[in-house]
């Protein structure tokens, strides 16, 4: 039986024979994994606590990511639902976040009826041209009320152009619209707290003590980001200015263009026809904002894009403080194997044959802590989409990414080490105890 090796670093007798005179052996691939593998075998606990940095920040990669790419698709497919032909017209953006941009926007003339006639008249290019009015109102039915519930004060136009599909029932019509008439459309919600088990078609609820009939059951939607989809309740435009008026509120127009290649041709229909109707200069700056699902888009992935930045610096400090946990171990392993070094020097290993083997190494116990990390950010993005209502969606790229970024830390703060091995003098090495 062979003997063992005196040293547990050093490689199996087979890779000890002497060279012959004038010629080397360049250390394979194999070799070298091998080797660092029964190196990090050698001392469990001393790997499995190297390993921690390099899985925690890995794991926090592909978790953040795993979260916002989700996110992303999200309200991609089910917040933002214009299409991709649909934009629109309103007093100020959906979205400010500048206070100094608010108060400018409130001294906005606001978007009127006349205006949504005019657009709807003379954009000649706009395939469906609807307005409509938001808040939020209680809404009861009997003993049952239902708080925070979306009003959509809506012209026939709207529910087309934002895809609403009815399981019973209909939606309001022109003649609804011409004669004010108190009728509404209700999402799920409501029938499930204010009408549970009965049919709603045909019945009354109140909008802030607002009697309408109930002419329409929207289909479920489901949730988007812990909000639910179907607490709304739409009712004619006309019915809502016939009971609030019509002398504060602003509307917001929603248009259709004739196709998603010919939108912008629209929208600048639409902007000559408001900036003629508000008497603005040539020079003058749009005192109203046109919005398409390009610009949620843009704006909501600079949002999530600043948040991924700021993540992934956050999670790059542990990949960091991995990474020099590598490196301090790495020279402690180098000064523990210094007479193996000085070994497999004096058989005719090369500089590059020990720095290989050392690199190796701590990129073996890199790619084992993002390997690791990539399998715990998965199942932490899960669990939180799990136990929260946020989405998350894995992606191969970030998968390999991880893994990448684990190897180039291991190779980074691994070449001081393996550098400081492979240039130890083979006599000095050999005299080490």
């Amino acid at each position: 039986m062979r003997p063992l090796s005196p040293y547990p670093f050093m490689a199996p007798e087979s890779n000890l024979t002497p060279m012959r005179s004038g010629s080397h052996r360049t250390m394979n691939l194999s070799e070298a994994v091998a080797i660092s593998a029964s190196s990090l075998w050698a001392h469990k606990l001393r790997s499995v606590l190297t390993l921690i940095g390099v899985v925690i920040g890995v794991a926090a990669v592909i978790a953040v990511v795993s979260l916002i790419n989700g996110a992303n698709q999200y309200v991609a497919t089910r917040v933002f639902r214009l299409g991709a032909d649909v934009f629109g017209l309103s007093k100020q953006p959906s979205i400010i976040t500048n206070v100094d941009d608010w108060l400018e926007f409130q001294k906005r003339k606001r978007i009127t009826f006349d205006d949504y006639e005019a657009v709807r008249e003379l954009c000649k290019s706009c395939k469906d041209v609807g307005a409509s009015l938001g808040g939020r109102v209680e809404v009861k039915s009997g003993l049952n009320s239902l708080k925070d519930t979306n009003l959509r004060a809506w012209t026939p136009q709207m529910a087309e152009l934002y895809d609403v599909d009815l399981v019973s029932g209909r939606h309001e019509t022109e003649e609804d619209m011409r004669g004010a008439a108190p009728v509404c459309v209700i999402g799920n919600d409501l029938v499930e707290n204010l009408m549970p088990g009965v049919d709603p078609l045909g019945k009354e609820v109140r909008w802030n003590n607002v009697p309408c009939e109930v002419i329409g059951i929207g289909k479920k939607q489901g949730s988007a980001l812990g909000t639910s989809l179907d607490n709304w309740i739409i009712i004619p435009l006309t019915t809502y200015n016939k009971n609030y008026g019509n002398q504060q509120d602003s509307l917001r127009v929603t248009s259709r263009a004739g196709s998603a290649a010919t939108i912008q041709d629209s929208v600048d229909e639409v902007r000559q026809i408001m900036r003629g109707r508000h008497h603005l200069a040539y020079a003058a700056k749009d005192d109203f904002a046109i919005e398409t699902s390009d610009s949620f888009l843009s704006l909501w992935k600079d949002i999530s894009g600043s948040f991924f930045a700021v993540m992934i610096a956050i999670s790059s400090i542990s990949l960091v403080v991995g990474g020099i946990v590598i490196m301090n171990i790495m020279l402690v392993s180098v000064t523990e194997r210094t007479r193996e070094i000085g070994v497999r020097k004096a058989l005719g290993a090369r500089r590059s044959d020990i720095l290989r083997q050392f690199l190796i190494e701590s990129a073996t116990i890199a790619v084992i802590g993002g390997a690791l990390g990539v399998l715990l950010g998965v199942f932490a993005a899960q669990l939180v989409s799990w136990v929260f209502p946020l989405p998350s969606a894995v992606q191969l790229w970030s998968v390999l990414g991880g893994i990448i970024m684990a190897l180039s830390v291991g190779l980074f703060f691994g070449t001081y080490p393996a550098t400081k091995a492979a240039k130890l003098d083979p006599v000095e090495a050999l005299r080490s105890e």
